[in-house]
């Protein structure tokens, strides 16, 4: 038997159960893989929550949406099970990373072959079933800002999931970087190589501050009004400003938006491409995958909880 987490209802993180169920069979161009740790993020307690926004249709599949109740998870890492017929390439024992994957709140996920990722060594199980979503997300906003070296680039919740990793892609590419985050956070980003500053009133002039040379692009991992409008105030140009979440006053503004909704660029394409080289960044030391807690598949309602109410650093992580 192998067990899965689900929503009985939609709700908050009390309608999540765990659930006896049979260990999955692969069909053609599919393997079975043994979950060793599993990503959380805010879209998973978005979907049962009923908070999600409006979905482009075609791109249902990639947001992990499913009917009439949402599955949960959509990263994961662990070793290959089982192979179905028309397999080439992979072998069971092998340790991958999963994504993209619905359903990796579980004990074993069924996924085509073409969703592994091959996992460095060195890497973590924690940090391999953590590191896609965020990761290809600061990837995409990286090149939607186009992002180069020289560049200065303002990203706000630089402490965040997707930000950590956007500020350390951004630095890798030759980029200086200024990060807005709480003061808590401040030597982590550091360490990091980027100039931290504290987010409230007068944010645009401590930014200036800091980077007294300009700033040529920006990137709002947070979504509130400061963060965009300090962004246009400080980015010449617009097409340089990259959000993944935000009200719709980002509509009309000229700016980026990133994610699975109408008028958004999804980047499917991009972010499949981009998985090997997020996985031979984290692989070589060069992109750090930061753990705020691990916590047991069974209690996923308490990782929920901790991730809503905040202030955490880094990503939570499943481990069945």
């Amino acid at each position: 038997m192998s067990r899965i987490v689900r929503p009985r209802a939609f709700g908050g993180p009390e309608v999540l159960i765990v659930q006896d169920v049979d260990v999955p069979t692969p069909g053609a161009g599919e393997v079975v893989v043994e979950v060793r740790a599993v990503g959380v993020n805010p879209l998973d307690w978005k979907l049962y929550s009923g908070a999600f926004h409006e979905v482009d249709e075609d791109e249902k599949d990639a947001a992990g949406l499913s009917e009439p109740l949402p599955s949960l998870g959509v990263e994961c890492a662990g070793v290959v099970a089982a192979l179905g017929s028309d397999v080439e390439g992979v072998a069971v024992g092998d340790e991958v990373i999963v994504y993209p994957v619905t359903g990796a709140y579980s004990d074993h996920v069924v996924v085509p072959a073409t969703s592994l990722t091959p996992k460095p060594a060195g890497v973590s199980w924690e940090e391999a079933g953590a590191m896609m979503l965020a990761g290809l997300t600061a990837m995409h906003t990286i090149a939607a800002a186009r992002v180069v070296g020289g560049d200065t680039v303002l990203i706000h919740g630089g402490a965040g999931g997707v930000g950590l990793i956007a500020a350390q892609l951004a630095i890798h590419a030759g980029a200086d970087v200024v990060a807005t985050a709480a003061l808590r956070n401040h030597n982590l980003l550091r360490g990091l190589g980027a100039i931290p500053v504290t987010y409230g009133d007068g944010l645009a002039d401590r930014v200036r501050a800091a980077a007294p040379q300009g700033v040529t692009a920006a990137i709002d991992t947070v979504g509130s009004d400061e963060a965009l409008e300090v962004s246009l105030e400080l980015v010449g140009d617009r097409s340089r400003i990259a959000s993944i979440t935000g009200s719709e006053r980002r509509f009309g503004a000229g700016i980026k938006l990133i994610g699975y909704g109408p008028g958004q660029d999804a980047g499917t394409e991009y972010r499949l491409s981009a998985r090997s080289r997020l996985a031979s960044l984290v692989g070589g030391g060069d992109v750090r995958i930061v753990i705020a807690r691990t916590i047991a598949l069974a209690d996923a309602a308490e990782a929920h909880r901790l991730g809503q109410a905040g202030g955490s650093t880094g990503k939570i992580v499943l481990r069945p």
